[in-house]
């Protein structure tokens, strides 16, 4: 949860004063999108392991995954409002 934190912040930090080109913008979008499949994956793959119920995965994904997207809707929709679409 310390590394989605870092994410939160990193995202904040791109809503700061400091602009930022559209590759730039693009490349965080990736990475995050790139982190929430490895974070589906990791605890997919751990709740197999130690036998876990799929809701009970489910429900300990859930807010970090709400999280995730709600950051990449905010990126996104920087990223629209610099390239225009």
């Amino acid at each position: 949860m310390a590394e989605n934190s870092n994410l939160t912040a990193t995202a904040g930090a791109i809503d700061e004063t400091d602009p930022v080109s559209q590759e730039e913008l693009a490349e965080v979008i990736k990475e995050l999108e790139q982190y929430r499949q490895r974070l589906i994956d990791d605890m997919t793959a751990a709740a197999k392991k130690a036998k876990l119920s799929k809701a009970k995965l489910t429900a300990n994904l859930e807010p970090e995954l709400a999280q995730i997207d709600a950051t990449l809707d905010n990126l996104r929709a920087q990223h629209a409002a610099l390239t225009g679409n």
